[in-house]
């Protein structure tokens, strides 16, 4: 429900990402790697020989595998999934109209594309520090909280009489206001879906951005020439008051997450306490990493308009360029969370990551739209291996340290996609959109490999989180 771009959450653990939805990551409660206390994470319960020796052998479980009939069975789910389709449609639209109102207002070029750009600052500037708001107060509270703030801030900006100046910072308080949102539900998701449910929750999330950004804008701009700029943006802001209503209504109130001694330190000391606990822990530090290969995937999406013209192509063509990777990744999400058990989703991420980068050097060549949308499209789907990521990431994870890090990850993928576009721009500027494309993919595949081979040597602990031991009937002596 914000007017910001959410960040790729098939390229992030965020789920809403890292999204991580970065829309984040796993389980709640599970095993996790890393030292207990001094990163915030949970070490992962390894039976010694004489626990054995005492209990009798032990057996692996079969792993737990979800359905997404399952996942939709559970009411609090259904609410917040609701809640996610009514924000990204009033997203889409608002975007639309900001963009048009605008351009109608000043008549620049530049103007409309630095409002634009407006989206993707405040969660890189206030991202770490506001989301550890969801581990001091009640996360649903939070999210309820920052809907109705945003209701006004979204209200405020549909009205004809606020002035351009007036309109760039309600649209940065509002983006702003998300943040906290977004690290609050992506921190409540694995209480609400335990286990494997967590990660085809994470594709479901996934799933329903990237549908939303394929039809989305052609939707949105529909609606703006029905009910033009000012009264879209009012429908926005009555999305955000459906989607506070939807959350009180569907949700369970929880207490707050926040540990003791919390409520003592400052904003600063505790979003800095993330930092330190993600970059602290070797499991988490490398699939934060994962998630930020965002930045060399999503270069294809902000050059599609040169890469078109490069190709001789026509409107139809750039629209074409710019879903092909959406599309692979609806798709690879799909099929990614249905038919890999957890433990496979684990040991194949490394393989998946440069999947998502490879397929992209062969822009370099030049091929034709024929060539070029398939390539993209297995991109796309490459990228997949977010939601592994994501369940991992939050896997390793105390639920009271969940936001701070997730608003981490949050920040941090804005920064690499924006760093991603302006250096995509840069390199194509000198030697063209397609070797930009090329150069990005190889560059991305060049760093995806030496994630996968630190991975191999990091992933047990992941994988033994999703098989936990149980006991089995005693060895006779």
């Amino acid at each position: 429900m914000t007017v910001a771009p959410e960040p790729r959450t098939d390229e992030l653990p965020a789920t809403d990402a890292y999204d991580p939805e970065p829309r984040t990551p796993g389980p709640a409660g599970g095993p996790s790697a890393g030292a207990a206390g001094s990163t915030g994470a949970e070490p992962a319960a390894v039976p010694t020989g004489g626990e054995a020796a005492a209990g009798g052998r032990h057996r692996r479980a079969p792993e737990e595998r979800a359905s997404y009939r399952e996942v939709f069975a559970i009411s609090e789910f259904r609410a917040l999934w609701v809640a996610q389709v009514l924000s990204y449609a009033g997203d889409q639209f608002a975007q639309v109209a900001i963009a048009i109102l605008v351009y109608h207002r000043t008549g620049s070029p530049f103007l409309t594309a630095l409002t634009y750009a407006l989206t993707y600052l405040p969660p890189i500037a206030g991202g770490p520090l506001l989301s550890s708001l969801a581990d001091l107060f009640p996360r649903r509270r939070v999210m309820i909280v920052c809907d109705l703030l945003r209701v006004a801030t979204v209200g405020f900006m549909a009205l004809p009489a606020t002035p351009f100046a007036a309109l760039c910072a309600l649209l940065f308080l509002t983006v702003l206001i998300g943040t906290p949102f977004s690290s609050a539900r992506a921190a409540l998701l694995p209480d609400v879906l335990p286990g494997d449910k967590y990660v085809l929750g994470s594709a479901i999330s996934s799933i329903t951005f990237q549908a939303s950004q394929i039809a989305g804008f052609v939707a949105g701009a529909g609606v703006v020439a029905i009910l033009d700029a000012h009264r879209t943006l009012a429908v926005d802001a009555m999305s955000f008051c459906l989607s506070a209503l939807i959350i009180l209504l569907g949700t369970k109130a929880r207490p707050s997450p926040r540990r003791e001694g919390d409520t003592k330190r400052s904003l600063w000391a505790i979003s800095k306490d993330g930092v330190r606990i993600v970059f602290g822990n070797p499991v988490l530090r490398t699939l934060l990493l994962f998630g930020w290969l965002a930045g060399f995937v999503i270069v294809p999406e902000g050059l599609a308009a040169p890469y078109a013209h490069s190709l001789h192509g026509t409107t139809l063509t750039v629209g074409l360029l710019m879903a092909a990777m959406p599309t692979g990744a609806v798709i690879g999400a799909y099929l990614f969370g249905k038919l890999c058990r957890p433990s496979t989703r684990i040991r194949i991420m490394g393989w998946m990551a440069m999947l998502s980068c490879a397929p992209l050097i062969a822009s370099a060549w030049n091929p034709p739209l024929s060539v070029i949308l398939p390539m993209w499209a297995l991109a796309g789907a490459g990228g997949a291996y977010q939601l592994a990521a994501a369940a991992a990431f939050v896997q390793a994870l105390t639920p009271e340290t969940r936001a701070r890090a997730f608003g981490l990850a949050q920040s941090g993928l804005y920064a690499v996609q924006g760093i991603g576009i302006l250096a995509g721009g840069a390199i194509a500027q000198a030697i063209g959109p397609t070797l930009a494309v090329g150069l990005a993919g190889l560059t991305g595949l060049t760093a995806a490999t030496m994630l996968a081979m630190a991975w191999i040597g990091l992933r047990g602990r992941a994988v033994a989180a999703q098989r936990p031991a149980t006991p089995g009937p005693a060895t006779p002596a």
